[in-house]
């Protein structure tokens, strides 16, 4: 009964933890939450009015969100700094409620430097929006001069309830987010595999549904490593440690979407296209009932769920002849005499087995220290010996080149400075023609509409989805307002209610988040006894003021066109994708060592912020539909070339200390013909006029052909690295009709 109990424990902990990776959406949740209780009540104590409890309740939101360092002592030193702004920003905004030319100028002041002070990291980022958010509490609850004390007495207790919260009821050091993220990692891990086990016995009316689950399941592990790769210098002692756990977790992530391909081209009757797992909608390839009949098939089936297992199972639990026998048995597909008799794309399968069973062990290794090795065949010695000699082999690695900083106008955060000032005034100007009382509405969407964009289309999109998500919360938060009332204690009870949900909705969907956001107003108003329908559609009113008028200043004020956004940032993923190409042919061929991980995950950050750019070409609102399908497609193409590329680097980090991988010098003429035409697309997308054209040529996976003796050329590893170098020059070539470069020929 207890282990039952466990046992199910332990998987709503995973799926907890899958759904929420380092429970950061939940932490954020409960602290605001948790910072607001604690603010009213205090102020509950002393018998305060409405006005001043639902100022400290905003004040004690902005104090908990606002802070974004992930050490505790710099989040001590911001939020130290950001009481005197907030008390300045309230007195300042409570003086000049009477001059209001005065202070719409010094308003526009403020958010302008609120943004301009972004470039100097988090910390500027927290005291700019502490700055202008605590000036649009003074606003919103109407304060007066005379009423200043009781304001600063709520601010204050509103950010000493939020250290309290963040420190003392709701802490998260780097090391234990860490620990949390490395949870998910497994357990999305664990999801990855449990849909390729149902990928196995898909029918063909059940694969694309399948399909697309692994498309899903396989971009999720990957958003999981890149978060693991964000919170690595911060939580882990030591740089060796971080560079272990980044290769475990990069060794991880690349077997198990190997693993999913070789699955899929076991279905299918050819070799299933890298493509397929990376395009959405992308048709499924015809399938038969299984992969292999018979024996072979239950063999695959219960190997997976074996893997699956191995996964899984907690460090605590992690022990016992059982889970001996499974690891060894996996491990043991790594020798070619153990693999079942089966057709060779099947044998592939079973090879991808091991090696995802082999990552798993170091990822074992890596998070939870040494492991019982009293039951260890010899296969299972043998990746203990390489993953030693691979532990052995890391260092500290190099530290990056510095970037070159710009100035002037053409630094972001300057530009978006002199953006939102624009809008903001055109905001104050058309917001006061529909109220003289609640103007600030429009100033507040302006403000936000730029948060985290950085081109017209991002900001469009972004304007578009704050109106919906007004719209919707205006409806819900007139029914609340009516069921609550005159009970102020359980309006704000619903409103901690919303504040929970908005959080932690946040980075999932923005239009829902401006819900929430909307119905917890109407709550607000009706506490502050200014509740009324039409006070709910003016907000409407007033916030598809403030998103047109950013979408204009955006437009006309120093704009970052869609497409030129989008294209600094192709430029940026395929010179990333040049470095990691050579860098790991190089290697492979002999050269000197490189820290190649480092530069996969840059291409892989490129890749991230060239996705977040193709947003506005790619919503289902843009009537531009062709342009669509282009840019999803362009997309789909990198992010094969990008999976390439990391097998590439993964397999060279792994030359000096694997005994099967030996340094083959004739790797590096297979690679001149890609990294040529990468360097062509980059010129083409850059606007160079050089004429030059893509090459196609014979087939790289042709070098695998054996020789006229029937010996073959390469051995296996070598012959993976040309199938991926084949593919990799597949996909770059099939950039060059979307991105309007033309193809030449071989000649004969």
């Amino acid at each position: 009964m207890k282990a039952a109990g466990r046992s199910a424990r332990t998987r709503l902990r995973d799926r907890v933890a899958a759904s929420d990776p380092g429970l950061l959406r939940l932490t954020a949740g409960l602290r605001t939450v948790g910072a607001i209780a604690l603010a009213l009540g205090v102020l509950a104590v002393f018998e305060v009015d409405v006005k001043h409890l639902v100022a400290g309740a905003i004040a004690a939101m902005v104090a908990t969100f606002a802070i974004r360092e992930k050490e505790p002592g710099p989040q001590a030193v911001t939020l130290t700094l950001g009481l005197p702004v907030a008390l300045a920003s309230v007195s300042l905004s409570t003086l000049l409620a009477s001059r209001v030319v005065l202070g719409d100028a010094v308003f526009v002041v403020l958010i302008f430097s609120a943004v301009f002070v972004r470039r100097f990291g988090d910390r500027g980022t927290a005291l700019g929006l502490i700055g202008f958010q605590i000036y649009f509490v003074s606003l919103f609850v109407g304060a007066k001069v005379s009423g200043l004390p009781g304001l600063w007495t709520a601010i204050a207790v509103a950010f000493a309830s939020s250290a309290v919260v963040r420190f003392g009821v709701v802490p998260a050091t780097p090391p234990r987010i860490l620990s949390l993220l490395r949870q998910a990692f497994r357990a999305r891990l664990a999801q990855l595999i449990a849909t390729q086990l149902d990928l196995l016995d898909a029918g063909p009316d059940a694969i694309d549904k399948t399909l697309e689950r692994l498309r899903d399941g396989t971009a999720r592990l990957h958003e999981t490593a890149l978060m693991i790769q964000s919170r690595l210098e911060e939580g882990t002692p030591d740089a060796s440690t971080a560079r272990l756990v980044q290769r475990r977790v990069a060794d991880a992530e690349i077997a198990a979407e190997r693993l999913g391909l070789l699955l899929l081209t076991a279905r299918s009757a050819e070799r299933a296209d890298t493509l397929t797992l990376h395009l959405p909608g992308a048709p499924a390839p015809t399938v038969g009932r299984s992969p292999a009949p018979g024996e072979a098939t239950e063999t695959l089936r219960r190997d997976l769920m074996a893997l699956r297992t191995l996964v899984l199972r907690p460090p605590a639990e992690a022990r016992g002849t059982a889970l001996s026998h499974l690891r060894n048995r996996l491990l043991g597909y790594r020798d070619e005499e153990n693999l079942p008799k089966a057709t060779a794309a099947v044998q592939d399968v079973f090879r991808g087995i091991g090696e995802t069973a082999r990552a798993v062990m170091g990822l074992r290794i890596a998070l939870d220290g040494p492991q019982d090795e009293s039951d260890d065949s010899p296969a299972t010695a043998r990746s203990r010996e390489e993953l030693d000699a691979e532990d052995a082999a890391i260092d500290a690695g190099e530290e990056a080149a510095p970037e070159e900083e710009q100035t002037g106008l053409r630094r972001p955060t300057t530009r978006a400075a002199v953006q939102v000032a624009v809008g903001s005034s055109l905001a104050i100007v058309g917001g006061e023609f529909l109220s003289s009382q609640r103007w600030y509405w429009a100033v507040l969407t302006c403000w936000i509409v730029f948060i985290n964009t950085a081109s017209t289309g991002e900001i469009l999109v972004k304007g578009y989805r704050r109106l919906l998500g007004t719209v919707l919360g205006v409806v819900a938060g007139i029914v609340l307002a009516g069921l609550v009332g005159d009970h102020t204690w359980t309006a704000f009870g619903l409103v901690l209610v919303l504040i929970f949900a908005m959080f932690y909705t946040a980075p999932l969907s923005y239009t829902l988040m401006s819900f929430f956001v909307t119905a917890m107003l109407g709550l607000l108003y009706t506490l502050l006894h200014t509740y009324s329908a039409s006070v709910l559609v003016l907000r409407i009113e007033e916030t598809a003021l403030g998103a047109a008028c950013g979408i204009v200043a955006a437009a006309l004020v120093l704009p970052i066109r869609t497409d030129r956004r989008t294209n600094e940032l192709l430029g940026t993923v395929l010179e990333r994708l040049t470095d990691v190409t050579e860098g790991a042919v190089d290697q492979l061929s002999g050269g000197p060592e490189a820290d190649l991980l480092d530069t996969a995950r840059e291409l892989d950050q490129a890749l991230g912020d060239l996705r977040a750019a193709t947003q506005p070409l790619t919503h289902p609102i843009t009537p531009l539909r062709a342009r669509r399908d282009t840019a999803q497609y362009v997309v789909a193409l990198l992010e094969t070339c990008a999976y390439h590329a990391r097998s590439l680097a993964a397999t060279a980090e792994l030359l000096p200390t694997h005994p099967s991988i030996a340094a083959d010098p004739r790797l590096r003429g297979a690679v001149r013909r890609t990294v040529r035409n990468i360097e062509t697309i980059a010129a083409h997308v850059a606007g160079e006029d050089t004429g030059a054209q893509v090459e196609t040529g014979p087939s790289i996976a042709s070098l695998l052909e054996p020789d006229a003796a029937g010996v073959p050329r390469y051995g296996r590893i070598t012959g993976r690295v040309l199938r991926h170098l084949e593919r990799l020059d597949e996909a770059v070539v099939g950039l060059a009709r979307p991105l309007g470069v033309s193809v030449r020929a071989p000649q004969r």
